[in-house]
């Protein structure tokens, strides 16, 4: 076995959603979830199938966002995996709950804008995502300021009263 680590190519103000799914039809379901979930959305979606042609399966409602998908899929290179990248002025806050409720999905492994690296284990059979490494490590703990702007930026963004 070989551990790889694939880092997420992507522009850096954009939102994805890295999970595992089970069934090829997790491609039209997840879909039709994003497109129920929040009306006009833009997203790309590629699912990298786990048996048969073993192909990379894609859609979305962006063509930009799905090639960055299919792109993104080919280096994690692990079967039942997909990711989602989200349009900008999308956020994985509006469709998360939507996309777990899709009955193929097993686990989100992230969801996040942050620089992002897929480790992943590689054998004779194929790969597998191991977890993530999402953003960067902690540099200490929020004090009273850092509390103080918390609670802002939430209100700011509208996400609290």
């Amino acid at each position: 076995m070989e551990l790889k680590i694939v880092p997420i190519e992507k522009p850096a103000e954009l939102n994805f959603i890295l999970g595992q799914t089970h069934f090829i039809k997790s491609v039209e379901d997840i879909h039709e979830a994003m497109v129920t979930s929040v009306p006009g959305i833009r997203f790309g979606l590629a699912f990298c199938e786990a048996s048969g042609a073993c192909l990379v399966r894609c859609s979305g409602t962006d063509e930009t966002l799905v090639e960055l998908a299919k792109k993104n899929a080919l280096a994690i290179g692990a079967g039942h995996t997909f990711i989602l990248f989200l349009g900008e002025g999308f956020y994985p806050i509006n469709v998360l709950n939507a996309l777990k409720m899709v009955p193929e999905v097993c686990r989100i492994f992230c969801a996040t804008a942050n620089p992002t690296q897929v480790i992943v284990a590689e054998t004779e059979q194929g790969r597998g995502v191991l977890g993530v490494i999402d953003g960067f490590s902690p540099k200490g703990v929020e004090d009273e300021e850092g509390i103080a702007w918390r609670k802002g930026l939430l209100r700011k963004i509208g996400y609290k009263l």
